[in-house]
């Protein structure tokens, strides 16, 4: 789905002073890394690695994982075209209501496509689930020893677990070690949301070597980019300054939470995470999208796209105190109108 995901302010001929569309927190330092790739430019004058050995290998060292076990991606998107492609023409189950590009991409490759809203009863001829955790849009964690406890009873099922927001919580999940060890899980990581550089599609993928070997035979030749590969190497030598508290901004996100609530007319989804799920108990989230970009300058997603959703749900990702009650006004009046 190329269209009808976050960050579209690209559409608006109105400047867009806070962006909540996105699950990317923007305020980070990135003054180092944009000096880096500066001085780095010239090595856009030569091909990169085919396939991008030494930083799958410093990764592979940060997780105390054989490299065998890490495949890195041109940004997580890849790494789920990759798995569907590799996959192709599997029984697939989606945990909904989820990012649209797992089913997307498994019906690009033949899948069979089932959607499940619980995990307690996996049909009998699945061989694939996926879930998002935590989750996009809801911001849910999935327990951590019920997951292991299901990947253990279905032995035939290769779960794909994609933890691109696993910076953003506070609740235990598996580390890339853990889910290494598992013979049936494929975990997918995205360094894109971690360090805020969506531009530059940079995701990665571990598990036991026998999946990753069979991932590596469909990847396509150079498809992470130098600067990309210069950009993960100097993050993980170097990481980012001041980096956030997540204890700080999950605190900042609760109170975001209750200042909506207090609102009236609004369901705020609980997360664990960033980003939350709003529902309006009246009125259409594309309006209030429209409102907010044309008369505030603030951008939301519309949720309404998912499947499982409908008109009346948004998304948004907690941005500074300032910019919170920004928005939490500009809803007020919207629907005070």
């Amino acid at each position: 789905m190329i269209e009808g995901h976050g960050d579209d302010s690209y559409k608006y001929r109105h400047p867009i002073r806070s962006n909540f569309s996105s699950n990317v927190y923007n305020k980070v330092n990135l003054d180092g890394l944009r000096a880096h790739l500066c001085g780095r430019i010239s090595a856009i004058s030569a091909y990169p690695e085919p396939e991008p050995y030494t930083l799958e290998a410093r990764l592979a060292d940060r997780h105390a994982l054989p490299a065998a076990s890490v495949c890195v991606t041109n940004g997580a998107t890849e790494a789920i075209y990759l798995i569907a492609q590799t996959f192709r023409g599997t029984n697939t189950a989606i945990l909904m209501p989820t990012f649209s590009e797992y089913a997307d991409a498994c019906r690009m490759h033949g899948h069979k496509v089932t959607s499940l809203y619980t995990l307690d009863a996996v049909p009998e001829d699945v061989r694939m689930v996926w879930l998002c955790n935590p989750n996009n849009p809801t911001g849910e964690v999935r327990d951590k020893k019920y997951l292991t406890e299901l990947i253990a009873k279905h032995p035939r099922v290769c779960f794909v677990i994609d933890q691109s927001y696993e910076y953003f919580t506070l609740k235990e999940l598996f580390t890339a070690q853990e889910a290494a060890g598992f013979p049936n899980v494929i975990l997918l990581h995205s360094m894109t949301k971690r360090y805020a550089i969506p531009g530059l599609r940079l995701g990665y993928v571990t598990a036991h070597p026998g999946l990753i070997g069979r991932l590596r035979t469909n990847r396509m030749p150079w498809s992470v980019n130098q600067l990309a590969i210069e950009a993960g190497l100097y993050l993980l030598s170097e990481g980012i300054p001041a980096g956030l508290s997540m204890k700080d901004y999950l605190a900042e996100c609760a109170r975001l939470k209750s200042s909506l609530e207090a609102i009236g007319g609004l369901e705020v989804w609980p997360t664990d995470t960033h980003f939350m799920l709003v529902c309006l108990r009246f009125g259409k989230a594309a309006a209030l999208k429209e409102y907010l970009a044309r008369e505030e300058g603030i951008l939301i997603r519309d949720a309404s796209n998912f499947e499982g959703l409908d008109e009346r749900f948004f998304r948004i990702a907690t941005q500074t105190p300032e910019e919170n009650d920004e928005l939490v006004g500009a809803i007020a009046k919207w629907m005070a109108e």
